[in-house]
């Protein structure tokens, strides 16, 4: 019900899809922890209401498009609300909050098909910023990333973690391990570099 001064305006028949956001899990009305628009957006009654003496309709309180006035920081206040603990316990800290980057620099939601979400399209988003790792995972040897077998998440918390790199596990090896059981040993006799790093041999993203 508080979403219906919203939803007045921003309806189906919208060049920009606001209402999509009813498709995702954002929008579930049966789940109590469902956030509504001002939950993300403020109350942001001069948008709702514009003022006579105003030619444009002033923005939202809170918006997260490029010419948003709110930092990284800021914007990523409003998704760590209700998305806090597990997989995101270590956000603050994690590589891309420290370098100004934005749950909705990655994320889309307003939209039923979030491209990080999706196993083929998130490297895509990722190379938006990994220029490097793009160039390597065309190379002749690589993970299948490019076939969709796995993506960048399968060995990267990309909300941080406590092991170097975001990696899922707390060192490369046990990463590694995930998929390559059979290379954690015991051996008889152990190839000390693969003791300590996998990548003092390997580039997991590709190479010649």
């Amino acid at each position: 019900k508080g979403d219906a001064k919203c939803t007045s305006c921003h309806d189906e028949s919208e060049s920009v899809p606001v209402l999509s956001i009813a498709k995702t899990k954002h929008g579930v009305a049966k789940d109590g922890r469902t956030p509504t628009c001002v939950s993300c957006h403020g109350e942001s009654e001069t948008h709702a209401n514009k003022p006579e003496a105003v030619k444009v309709r002033p923005a939202t309180e809170r918006n997260f498009g490029k010419k948003s006035k709110l930092t990284a920081d800021e914007k990523s206040a409003v998704c760590t609300t209700c998305h806090q603990g597990g997989k995101h316990m270590n956000w603050n800290s994690s590589a891309h909050a420290t370098r100004d980057v934005a749950c909705t620099s990655c994320h889309q939601v307003h939209t039923a098909h979030d491209k990080v979400r999706d196993k083929r399209a998130q490297p895509e988003v990722c190379y938006t910023c990994h220029k490097q790792q793009r160039a390597e995972v065309n190379k002749p040897s690589h993970h299948p990333i490019p076939e969709g077998k796995m993506t960048c998440s399968d060995c990267h918390n990309v909300h941080g973690s406590a092991g170097e790199k975001s990696l899922v596990k707390d060192t490369t090896n046990a990463t590694c391990f995930t998929c390559h059981a059979e290379k954690r040993g015991p051996f008889i006799h152990n190839h000390q570099p693969v003791v300590e790093n996998c990548s003092n041999c390997h580039n997991p993203h590709g190479t010649t």
